[in-house]
């Protein structure tokens, strides 16, 4: 009993320590030891004997093992507070641990922590359905909801397929679109698909991200007749952070429509106001047919949905069971944890917001754009790229990113370019630092 009591107050005294730590999450990073630190790369050795390989974290050369975070602020197992450029892979947008998601999550527990699926609803999946609608980029608009940004890239696919009686797909190259078996034949990167090409059956025709008008043209004259759907990231995030020109986005839209074809815009990193906008389509005079959505959407439990007009979702209205479901569809928790995350993006009007230090990087962005190292600076809002001239500089950069106390990730098929993707609501001055930190990392 008093071994137990000791572990038990050895865990609170942590807790305490992490508190103090972290604070509100809005400070700056305190490095106490080189990361990743000794019980960092103990952790990822005793991950390794206990894990498949297949993962970043197996396999490959240690990394810092996440404790606790709150705000914009990760601490780890040795001690060490970083500001998170990565959002979690962009699902922090409100920041980790916000207390109205917390507060959310934990009420919810307290009635209902798992339901049934597709069979039986709740009313918070009720309620979320209800606000998603509100908010989608289309007129008349349903929602499917899915576990995952592949799971739902894979719900739009399959409804254009069934809407149109076309299962073929166009698709861009760069693009990620998620691993699981469907979405991936809409991925461009070879890497990816290659090793289970076999299993992938639909016909995707794939044109270069940003190609000219007369590309797509031919495509669509010479298979239209096979293709149900373009699909199509807005921003294209970890393939480089690719901004296509203006005008482009619509003129893919237009085209595809006078031939039948669907559009489906993969919002599932650009929404929730990542860019400034709540969407990034129609801010580039694009209404699309289908949008997925998710990464953000659930404050940081997994959740995702295709939002999309009511006659083409109608495509799954048919006999006996559902056609594509899961165990955990529409989970309580993540519902709860969605709903109070649209709160929080609205009260705290964090797409403006997001504009607002979008235009703050814009700043730095022309200084780093003169640096030998750097090729090129892209984005929009709180998402941008920071090309470098190969992948051993962007190693490089990002090392030195992570002795200072940033996290970020490099991104892109030849993995040179810097993504910065920090919360939504990331304080100005942490914000100030992390840059500051970010051009000294590109100096070095």
């Amino acid at each position: 009993m008093r071994s137990h009591s000791r572990a038990r107050s050895a865990v609170a005294d942590r807790s305490e320590s992490a508190a103090a730590a972290l604070g509100r999450g809005d400070s700056g990073p305190r490095i106490v030891v080189a990361p990743p630190g000794p019980r960092s790369r103990q952790l990822v050795a005793t991950l390794g004997a206990t894990e498949a390989p297949g993962t970043n974290t197996v396999g490959a050369e240690p990394s810092v093992v996440w404790a606790e975070a709150v705000g914009a602020n990760v601490l780890d197992v040795d001690g060490n507070r970083y500001v998170d450029l990565t959002s979690g892979f962009g699902v922090a947008a409100v920041g980790h641990r916000h207390p109205r998601v917390v507060a959310a999550i934990q009420s919810q527990a307290a009635r209902l922590v798992h339901g049934l699926g597709d069979v039986a609803a709740h009313p918070a999946r009720v309620e979320l359905g209800r606000r998603l609608q509100a908010l989608a980029p289309m007129a008349d608009a349903r929602v499917y909801f899915a576990v995952s940004g592949s799971d739902a890239v894979e719900i739009a696919w399959r409804t254009a397929a069934l809407a149109t009686g076309r299962a073929g797909a166009l698709a861009f190259a760069p693009a990620y679109h998620g691993t699981s078996v469907g979405a991936l034949g809409l991925t461009s990167r070879p890497s990816f698909r290659e090793p289970f090409a076999a299993m992938i059956g639909a016909p995707v025709h794939r044109l270069p991200f940003a190609c000219a008008a007369a590309a797509i043209d031919a495509v669509l004259d010479r298979h239209g007749l096979e293709i149900g759907c373009v699909v199509f990231e807005p921003i294209a995030g970890r393939e480089g952070v690719l901004v296509p020109p203006v005008g482009w986005l619509s003129a893919v839209a237009e085209r595809c429509r006078a031939h039948g074809v669907l559009v489906v815009a993969d919002e599932i990193l650009t929404g929730f106001g990542r860019t400034g906008a709540l969407w990034v389509a129609p801010e580039e005079g694009v209404e699309p047919d289908l949008v997925c959505c998710g990464k953000a959407l659930g404050g940081g439990l997994p959740i995702a949905a295709v939002l999309g007009r009511a006659d083409l979702l109608a495509a799954w209205d048919r006999p006996g069971e559902a056609l594509h479901t899961g165990t955990f569809l529409a989970h309580p928790l993540a519902c709860a944890a969605a709903l109070a995350t649209l709160d929080v993006i609205d009260d705290e009007a964090l797409p403006a917001r997001a504009r607002a230090l979008g235009a703050r990087i814009e700043e730095r962005a022309r200084r780093w754009r003169t640096l030998p190292v750097v090729t090129d600076v892209r984005g929009r809002g709180l998402f941008w790229g920071i090309e470098l001239r190969d992948r051993d500089s962007a190693l490089r950069a990002a090392r030195a990113a992570l002795s200072s106390g940033l996290l970020l990730l490099t991104c892109g098929a030849e993995g040179r370019t810097l993504q910065l993707l920090p919360p939504l609501n990331v304080a100005e001055e942490q914000l100030a630092i992390a840059l500051d930190l970010v051009e000294v990392a590109l100096c070095r």
